[in-house]
């Protein structure tokens, strides 16, 4: 099982962050299987960094086997959804890049890729068009729409297509839009996409 997730996908984060790089293609990256958090088990905060944020996004699971899948044609590769949390050592990340070294210690750790319970696509009428938000303590955090999405759900699969085989199982975390933030000990998540609470968890 793979882990991919996609960065720069929204605008609005990109903004937040003071970002002015723009791609003409998917910005892609991977996490280890290692890095999986699901069932509403808590996530510890790693005792490497002082500043971990969440990053609320759309979750896809690849149903079948592909490799250089056509756009058109990418839809028929996933079939179910959900809510997922792309948890970021911030304090490491900055210091890598400020280095100009890669960052995945910062973004692929042990559980920094928390996921919710899965629902069928074909419970939401238009997966481009989702609300999706976080509550921490009850409190929403971050919300964004999947229509905000500068690369849509089918263009990302079929781009990492192009240089990973997809295998059953696969995930695919597609891009956070503003709103992110730090987490702290004792914090209550609760993940949703639409009114469907699908992800609920504690930070020890």
């Amino acid at each position: 099982m793979k882990i991919f997730a996609i960065g720069l996908n929204y605008a609005s984060h990109n903004n937040e962050m003071k970002r002015t790089f723009e791609s003409k293609e998917p910005v892609l990256f991977m996490k280890p299987d290692t890095a999986l958090l699901k069932d509403g088990k808590p996530f510890f905060l790693p005792d490497f960094s002082e500043e971990v944020h969440y990053e609320t996004e759309l979750v896809v699971k690849i149903n079948r086997l592909g490799k250089n899948i056509g756009e058109r044609f990418a839809h028929r590769y996933y079939n179910e959804i959900t809510v997922g949390i792309d948890f970021t050592a911030r304090d490491l990340q900055k210091k890598q890049k400020e280095l100009g070294l890669p960052w995945e210690i910062a973004k692929s750790f042990d559980h920094s890729a928390a996921i919710g319970a899965f629902i069928s696509k074909e419970e939401v009428t238009n997966i481009q068009d989702l609300n999706f938000h976080l509550d921490i303590n009850s409190k929403t955090v971050q919300q964004g729409n999947t229509k905000e999405m500068i690369y849509p759900v089918d263009r990302i699969i079929s781009y990492i297509s192009k240089f990973f085989t997809l295998k059953i199982g696969d995930l695919i975390f597609t891009g956070t839009p503003a709103g992110i933030g730090p987490v702290g000990i004792n914090d209550h998540l609760q993940g949703y996409i639409e009114d469907k609470k699908l992800m609920d968890f504690r930070v020890k």
